[in-house]
């Protein structure tokens, strides 16, 4: 099976794909609960399952309506639910699909659509679609310690993540000034991709920012002082960019203000990139 976080957005997706089983979907939400609409938990043959829910209770009689088979079916959770003995958080109830025999060719229609990096949509009722997202991809862009711990802290959370160097660290890319980068085919920034700009010569990002502004990555951030942003904001006025193009530009980068060690920024930059990203999905 796929190398994903268990939290992961399309694992429950990915998981019924490729071995078959049962899906659980959630349609509909009173109340305040911890998972979004659609969150999804795989079912499967083997009675692994794959996705969270939130709720330890909920998850396994889902599994259990599953592993009955049957017609597809929407059941209530919660409050309003005819399951007495499954109480949720803040009185809150939920509705899941349950649909132990999902249509394959429409399952691997959604993955064959991720795999090229484009949204994938499958019914889930007649009346409610599940939209997918392409996985949050991070390239950074840059040198020294808080690249490193960028790449580092976001590879540990299961981001897939890119670091492109004028010195080659990492040894994935490398950078040449004055042009764009030297990126594999696969990592051309896309409305999922994020761009990270961490440099202490500011010299490299005469060219870089431009480049990354100019692609659809939904996030652009650069790292600087006061000076240094008003330099940068300056050059990218006489080169053309305008108040809409600046307005994509994050910097400062990241949430917390004036990070003083590369942990910390890194920390600042990942958490800033994966709310932007967060809102996407929606």
């Amino acid at each position: 099976m796929s190398q994903l976080p268990f939290d992961d957005d399309l694992a429950a997706l990915l998981a019924v794909a490729e071995h078959g089983g049962a899906l659980c979907t959630v349609v509909g939400i009173d109340g305040s609960w911890s998972r979004r609409l659609g969150a999804q938990l795989a079912v499967l043959p083997d009675g692994r399952m794959v996705g969270s829910l939130a709720d330890g209770c909920l998850e396994r009689a889902l599994a259990h309506q599953a592993q009955e088979g049957g017609e597809a079916r929407v059941l209530r959770y919660g409050a309003g639910s005819p399951f007495m003995d499954i109480r949720l958080p803040c009185g809150s109830g939920v509705e899941v699909m349950v649909d132990p025999t999902p249509d394959k060719t429409l399952l691997q229609g959604a993955v064959d659509a991720l795999a090229r990096r484009e949204a994938a949509d499958l019914p889930v009722t007649a009346d409610f679609t599940r939209r997918y997202l392409p996985r949050l991809r991070l390239l950074v862009l840059g040198s020294g310690p808080e690249a490193s711990a960028l790449v580092d802290m976001a590879q540990r959370q299961g981001v897939e993540v890119l670091l492109a160097s004028p010195h080659g660290e990492g040894g994935e890319a490398s950078l040449s000034l004055g042009q764009d980068p030297r990126l594999p085919a696969p990592w051309q920034p896309d409305p999922w991709t994020a761009c990270a700009i961490l440099f202490h010569d500011h010299e490299w990002e005469r060219s870089l920012i431009p480049w990354a502004l100019r692609t659809p990555a939904f996030y652009v951030g650069a790292q600087g002082g006061a000076k240094t942003r008003a330099n940068r904001l300056e050059h990218l006025g006489a080169i053309g960019f305008g108040a809409e193009a600046l307005g994509k530009l994050r910097s400062p980068i990241g949430l917390i203000p004036a990070a003083r060690t590369p942990s910390v920024l890194a920390l600042s930059v990942l958490a800033e990139v994966v709310g932007e990203y967060e809102r996407l999905v929606g």
